[in-house]
């Protein structure tokens, strides 16, 4: 019984001494290094120009499809050979084409296959492409003016793509 008593005395002080660590002086490092100058504006940003911000209407661009379930993020184990998936992505399909003026066959994939998480704001250039022509007409943009906001929110190295959030913070702006 004294053993027992002494490994948990053990266990108890590891315990405490790990929270105190990792709950209270880690952390504490981490918030006094963002206050060091020029890392303060990095470490305070909001970053929802990493998370989709779905703005309403037709003078925005519109994000990938979500399979998330609000408000938690997941994605669908449904694939293209399930009937019920297949489906959705020809009424997406059919919806697009028809908001965006464009026949079904110049949809991209990325238009109508959803986002797993719900959060990823970037869709493909061949997809704002396509919205450029209404984001112009709704928002009285001129269409060069709507290409160069987009070729502005266009990123990547090995993959091109579009962040949707800051495109719509720039056509705000515009």
């Amino acid at each position: 019984m004294d053993n027992f008593f002494k490994q948990a005395w053990a266990g108890l002080r590891v315990l405490l001494a790990l929270t105190v660590i990792l709950g209270v002086a880690y952390p504490a490092v981490v918030w006094g290094v963002s206050r060091v100058p020029g890392l303060h504006a990095n470490a305070e940003a909001s970053g929802t120009s990493l998370v989709a911000v779905v703005r309403e209407g037709d003078e925005y661009f519109v994000p990938r499809p979500s399979a998330a379930t609000l408000p938690a993020s997941g994605g669908t184990n449904k694939s293209e050979i399930n009937e019920d998936y297949t489906k959705v992505i020809a009424e997406r399909r059919t919806e697009i084409a028809r908001r965006e003026g464009v026949a079904e066959d110049q949809v991209p994939q990325d238009a109508v296959t959803a986002s797993a998480s719900g959060l990823d704001p970037h869709i493909s250039p061949a997809y704002a492409e396509i919205q450029v022509p209404r984001v112009a007409r709704v928002s009285g943009l001129p269409v060069e003016k709507v290409r160069e906001l987009v070729a502005a929110a266009t990123e990547g190295t090995f993959t091109t793509t579009v962040n949707v959030t800051a495109l719509n913070r720039a056509l705000d702006a515009a």
